[in-house]
């Protein structure tokens, strides 16, 4: 009896406080983060905590809320999650085929405008609900207006009666209705009332003033991107320093190291290749393009990572155990944290090094075991220490972090220095302490980076703060949430940094979003989305976006986008499943792609453009689309830009039609992207077409011309420099890719790189020697000639002088060679060009051998 009167008391405190300051404390703590569970308990656990701080038993009609409770309760709510795997090329390829099979059903047309009809439990519950608010009890008021808002525990939405709700809760001063008042009215949802930045700013200001760290948010995106209010950093910094204590003191709050928590924000968009689709966005495209060989995993689905690294890890493969056990650790999206598991695969690799019986280490440990136990020690003395899965035990934790110690264990350094720096079951010891963290640092530990850099911020003295700021940055590099913290806190008081408000504003709201489990509903909204239900889903992240996450703002926009590339099935084969009509909204859609794109995203910028190209959710502005498309092919970002561009002057639509223009933003295109490669071809073969009708028919518009070469004459010293240094860059562009993986020295230098200098020295000299070859061999077969030319010319006299001697000396004179005359040259080692047998002496005519 006194428990169900204990829940009684407990249940009637949501939202009823009893002063102002009571008000404020609960609205800044209750409803939070509960608000669009769709679990029984939901609001039931934001009564429990209301009712820690603002406790008034006595509004009227607390017994039909206890007694509604009650009927909830009986509601069955799925408690199932499940989950989405990413299929492969060949599942993608059967999921496609199944879809284009005929469904042979007959259905009968969709009813519109249909409003279900609850009943049950459900029923008995609302209208208990309801008679208790016509007493004025707020905390039925506020669950009324959750149940129409979010649809929980199947409700029909209602958003016109959940702003009834929610406006009359908010004039009591309730902040967590006012948040939401201020949410319809920058969305306009469901039509329940028309859009007004300016009332949605005055209630988010009314909310956010009394504490309430999402309209906090709000205000502060706000003021940042001049929404309904002139930009002002001040302001902004201001609403994003409250935020940003609170999730630094929720983070402290937790165990040796901070909370531990999974971050959930992330682009829908992703999971397709962008909002255009791989290899078209900017996010999948040119320089971010993801190229991995056919037997990389990085289009693997976690469940098979996983899957492959547990069957090496029964295989005795210890670094397979080593990494499941960081996944299960760390957790990520879509594989939740598991302290048990990792424990478990952690001692795995431990026990193949030390002994269970003794803690000595084996003999002959395989290679590297060393260096993955020491890890796995640190990660379970780490455990330990935090209590994460187990008991809080420092004795235990200080005897692993030892172990890893001994063999150079980075968080086993650290740990042991948080151990030392706050006498953590040993003597305080922030010498010992100091040490460690920086042997930890010096591995670029992030943690020890962060535990240092407070040390030396704690002295103050100038030399100090500089290097404080130095750790901090370096642990900012691996976005640690403290370390952007600290840097924040220094440029905001100027403390060892310039005073800017823009770098401090930068810095606490990068905290501020990393607190997700305490400012947004980035979880409920991703869990929805898998589950299927899209508008749960599609509020959670509106939320989000306005409270400035970008990620989420473009979550909003994807779901409303309704120029999906898409190749939709035939109605007659596939009855295609219309969108609800809290998804059919082209000007919210609009809306939050300005948004993203202020904050730096391409692909929204893009989406701009084609939005005021088409006329879709606002007039067609077509120097607006120009405008959007310049800005998002700026640097070569944008392949899609850049070919719309091409367009819009091809046609002259928005922009002068110039058909050399067009050529040349179509060739950039291709370019930037060249998966683009067949449109943009199609489209040049198109252009060329009509620049050729074009000159033959003395058309107005500038035709494509061919860029104009600059000529020089160049001389034979320029000429060959100019053949060279081409020569060196094809050698260098060609070959460099296949030889990347060189030859080492002892030093660990590439040994090709000493030796290319004497590499060019002995070409010369080969090539010298050639030469030289060539030209003795050429004077050695001359010299044969001469000397047989010689011979036969003696014999040839001989045999005269013989026959002339056996002729008694007649006519001797008439028969021999006129003599040489006086002064005449000899003729040399060559045959001069008046010699008949100049000709023949090149092929050795008449040499014997």
């Amino acid at each position: 009896m006194r428990r169900w009167l204990l829940s009684a008391i407990l249940l009637l405190q949501v939202v009823a406080p009893i002063s102002a300051a009571e008000q404020q404390i609960l609205e800044a703590d209750a409803d939070e983060t509960t608000a669009t569970s769709l679990q029984p308990g939901a609001a039931e656990t934001d009564i429990v905590q209301g009712a820690q701080h603002a406790w008034s038993p006595y509004q009227n009609g607390w017994e039909l809320v206890h007694e509604a409770m009650v009927e909830f309760r009986k509601i069955k709510v799925p408690l199932y999650r499940k989950t989405r795997k990413h299929v492969g090329f060949f599942g993608l390829l059967i999921q496609y085929a199944t879809k284009a099979l005929p469904s042979l059903r007959v259905s009968a047309p969709p009813q519109e405008h249909v409003v279900p009809v609850i009943s049950g439990p459900l029923l008995e519950g609302v209208k208990l609900l309801q008679e208790s608010a016509d007493q004025n009890n707020t905390d039925a008021i506020y669950l009324l207006a959750q149940l129409n808002f979010f649809g929980n525990y199947s409700h029909p939405r209602n958003f016109k009666t959940a702003f009834d709700h929610y406006y009359r809760l908010a004039s009591y001063g309730n902040s967590s209705a006012q948040h939401m008042v201020g949410l319809m009215y920058a969305t306009g949802l469901g039509d329940a009332v028309e859009r007004d930045q300016a009332k949605a700013l005055l209630y988010h200001t009314f909310a956010a003033d009394a504490g309430h760290t999402r309209s906090e948010m709000t205000v502060a995106a706000r003021h940042l991107s001049g929404i309904g209010v002139p930009k002002s950093c001040e302001t902004a910094c201001r609403y994003y320093k409250r935020v940003a204590d609170k999730g630094m003191a929720w983070y402290r709050s937790g165990p040796p190291g901070g909370m531990a928590f999974t971050p959930e924000a992330y682009r829908l968009s992703d999971d397709v290749g962008g909002v255009y689709g791989e290899g078209a966005s900017v996010v999948s495209s040119g320089i971010h393009a993801l190229k991995a060989s056919p037997n990389s995993d990085a289009y693997a689905a976690i469940d098979d990572v996983i899957e492959y690294l547990d069957l090496m890890s029964q295989k005795g493969d210890f670094k397979a155990s080593f990494n499941l056990g960081r996944l299960y650790y760390e957790g990520q999206r879509g594989l939740d944290r598991n302290v048990d598991l990792a424990r478990r695969y952690f001692a795995a690799v431990t026990t193949m090094y030390w002994r269970a019986k003794d803690g000595r280490a084996v003999d002959q440990p395989k290679p590297q075991l060393e260096k993955y136990a020491s890890k796995a020690a640190g990660y379970i003395g780490r455990m330990w220490l935090r209590g994460e899965g187990v008991r809080q035990d420092f004795k235990l934790a200080k005897g692993w972090f030892e172990r890893g110690i001994k063999h150079g264990d980075a968080q086993s350094q650290w740990g042991l220095g948080i151990m030392n720096l706050r006498g953590l079951g040993i003597t305080k010891n922030v010498s010992k302490a100091t040490e460690l963290f920086k042997a930890s640092a010096d591995q670029d530990f992030s943690l020890a980076h962060v535990a240092l850099g407070a040390l030396h911020l704690d002295q103050g003295t100038a030399d100090d703060l500089r290097i404080a700021n130095q750790y901090f940055e370096a642990a900012a590099r691996w976005a640690n949430i403290e370390a952007q913290y600290y840097l924040a806190e220094m440029i905001h008081h100027g403390v060892g940094r310039d005073k800017t408000c823009g770098m401090a504003m930068a810095y606490y709201k990068n905290v501020a979003e990393r607190a997700e489990p305490l400012v947004s509903s980035w979880a409920e909204a991703n869990q929805a989305y898998d589950d299927g239900d899209y508008e749960l889903a599609f509020l959670d992240y509106l939320m989000a976006a306005e409270q400035g996450y970008e990620k989420a703002q473009n979550n909003v926009a994807f779901m409303l986008d309704p120029t999906q590339s898409r190749l939709p099935l035939p109605s007659w084969v596939k009855r295609q499943v219309p969108k609800p009509s809290l998804l059919q909204n082209s000007a919210l859609a609009l809306i939050y792609w300005t948004r993203s794109a202020i904050q730096q995203n391409i692909d929204s910028l893009v989406k701009m453009g084609d939005y005021y190209l088409g006329g879709i959710g606002t007039e067609i502005a077509l120097d607006k689309a120009a405008q959007c498309y310049t800005g998002a092919s700026e640097y070569f970002q944008s392949a899609q830009a850049l070919y719309n561009l091409g367009w819009m002057h091809e046609n002259g639509v928005g922009l002068k039609q110039d058909f050399h223009l067009a050529k040349r933003y179509y060739d950039q295109a291709l370019e930037t992207n060249e998966e683009a490669y067949l449109p943009v071809t199609l489209s040049l073969l198109k252009l060329r077409v009509r620049s050729a009708w074009n000159t033959f028919t003395h058309g107005r518009i500038n035709s494509i011309q061919d860029e104009p070469s600059p000529k020089k004459d160049w001389s034979l010293s320029e000429w060959i420099a100019n053949f060279l240094q081409e020569d060196n860059i094809y050698y260098d562009d060609v070959y460099e890719d296949y030889f990347e993986d060189t030859i080492t020295g002892s030093d660990g230098e590439p040994l090709g790189e000493g030796f290319d200098e004497l590499d060019g020295i002995l070409e010369s000299v080969i090539i010298l020697g050639l030469i030289g070859a060539i030209l003795f061999l050429m004077y050695y077969r001359a010299r044969r000639q001469q000397a047989h030319r010689e011979a036969e010319e003696n014999a040839a006299r001989q045999g005269q002088q013989q026959q002339q001697q056996q002729n008694g000396g007649v006519g001797v004179a008439q028969q021999q060679p006129p003599p040489a005359a006086p002064g005449q040259a000899p003729r040399g080692l060559f045959p001069m060009p008046g010699d008949a047998n100049f000709a023949g002496w090149p092929a050795g005519v008449n040499v014997g051998h």
